[in-house]
């Protein structure tokens, strides 16, 4: 599928899994989309790559320097350190909100549906994760299912690096149907 002239963002710091992050931007691109990796630090964000530290990615632009206007979509990648940091950061959760406000494509995977809970976003939605947190799901609300990946008016959810594949095609998918105008409560 064509992504020529869409533009992704993808919101991340220290700690992100490795492949979450790298394998959805490497999609992305492929399918002809502009991926910009975010994150409130400048220079370069170290990931995290199963068991250790992982190698590091270039900061495209700071959290500072980006509005969910000139995005098409935003991919958040997991681990466990990297959405627990973001999570207490005001300024990514109002974009991560604009987003979803404004009707794009929100995809989350792993530990990052975390982020989707601190913003309200979850209540009422189907939803998936990394297994060890869908107690937390659950609990804000979410209707959680053990798949790949779930789908819920543009609000794309996977479970773990094994459901990348999935994942990816999903989110390209879906920024190619376009924007939701108007999302309703469940």
């Amino acid at each position: 599928m064509d992504l020529n002239g869409k533009k992704v963002l993808i919101l991340a710091t220290n700690g992100f899994e490795q492949s979450e992050l790298e394998v959805p931007r490497d999609k992305l691109k492929e399918a002809g989309a502009t991926v910009h990796v975010v994150s409130p630090e400048n220079g370069e964000i170290r990931g995290w790559d199963m068991k250790d530290w992982g190698h590091s990615v270039k900061v495209d632009k700071t959290l500072a320097d980006v509005s969910a206007d000139d995005y098409d979509a935003i991919v958040m990648p997991g681990g466990q350190i990297n959405p627990d940091l973001l999570r207490v950061n005001a300024d990514a959760l109002a974009l991560i909100r604009a987003f979803y406000d404004s009707g794009k494509v929100v995809a989350a995977v792993c530990h990052a549906p975390w982020l989707l809970i601190e913003t309200g976003i979850i209540k009422g939605r189907k939803a998936t994760s990394y297994k060890s947190i869908k107690t937390d799901l659950v609990n804000a609300g979410a209707r959680w299912e053990d798949k790949e990946v779930v789908v819920d008016q543009r609000l794309i959810t996977s479970r773990n690096p094994g459901d990348l594949a999935a994942f990816s095609a999903k989110i390209i998918e879906e920024i190619n149907e376009g924007r939701h105008q108007r999302r309703s409560a469940a």
